[in-house]
């Protein structure tokens, strides 16, 4: 009998152990790419919108896969696969996870910046009030303090209607006021400096949407994010340009790992590597 449940114990463990198959992969749309985020905590695989942001994709895909020139931390002109080897130097519980910045602390980038791709009507922007009379600015605003409201959304209004003192203000009181009241959430981005396309979808930043970190509108760069968890105040500022479709569970353990203060996780969170997958159909040789 012993000999048996020997026998039976060596064949269980000599059985291979089964990774993990990618796919099968819902997509939004068909010819979308996938892309591969290797990562020393486990694999993330991501839908690109081709569609809705194609020229955030094509930046993507070309700096990971080593097509496109940037300047490096020395100033030099260079090809290579940018991504490679970088960190996430930031990552919030319930948040996001951030990476693709080339010194690791969110300062840096490819050397040059290009612009949004936002439908601000396909999100809905366009019909949200920027201000109401009994609770005052929208949440998507993030406006704390008087200050925040001065310089978020009355100077730029001020200034798109051409008001330029006190005595112009005093003057035009009542027609400020109405603008006020119809300013939608797109209106006030608009005056900010954001610009919208007519044309493209635009997705929301919901959970496991992959979308681009900026400093202010029309800044992208490489640096990039993927959420937690639903970032709705995030719409109009970022270019939502993908999604996972698998791997959700590794970016919501990188959310988690301890960080400093500065939310840079204690132990280095590497991106190994950023690459096209070629999807491989299971009725198709290989």
């Amino acid at each position: 009998m012993k000999f048996f449940i020997s026998i039976l114990f060596l064949s269980l463990v000599s059985l291979p152990i089964m990774a993990e198959v990618p796919g099968p992969f819902v997509k939004e749309y068909a010819d979308d790419p996938i892309c591969l985020i290797k990562t020393s905590m486990g694999d993330i695989y991501v839908e690109l919108f081709i569609q809705e942001a194609p020229e955030t994709v094509a930046n993507f895909l070309n700096l990971a896969e080593g097509k496109k020139e940037y300047t490096n931390t020395k100033g030099e002109k260079v090809t290579g696969n940018f991504y490679d080897n970088l960190i996430f130097h930031r990552v919030i519980k319930n948040f996001m996870i951030q990476g693709g910045c080339p010194l690791g602390n969110g300062t840096s980038g490819p050397g040059y910046k290009f612009a949004d791709e936002i439908n601000a009507n396909a999100l809905g922007l366009d019909k949200i009030k920027a201000f109401d009379p009994e609770k005052g600015p929208h949440p998507f605003l993030l406006i704390q303090t008087e200050r925040d409201f001065y310089v978020v959304m009355l100077i730029p209004l001020f200034q798109k209607m051409g008001i330029k003192s006190q005595q112009d203000l005093e003057a035009r009181q009542v027609e400020v006021q109405k603008a006020l009241m119809d300013l939608t959430i797109k209106d006030c981005y608009a005056n900010l400096g954001y610009k919208y396309s007519e044309t493209l979808k635009s997705h929301p930043p919901k959970r496991g949407c992959l979308a681009m970190a900026n400093s202010g509108p029309n800044t992208n760069g490489s640096q990039f994010f993927i959420t937690v968890e639903d970032a709705d105040w995030l719409q109009g500022k970022h270019t939502v340009f993908g999604k996972v479709l698998q791997g959700m569970d590794i970016v919501d353990q990188i959310a988690t790992v301890k960080a400093d203060r500065t939310s840079r996780p204690v132990q280095d969170v590497k991106i190994i590597s950023i690459r096209k997958y070629v999807e491989v159909n299971p009725e198709q040789p290989k």
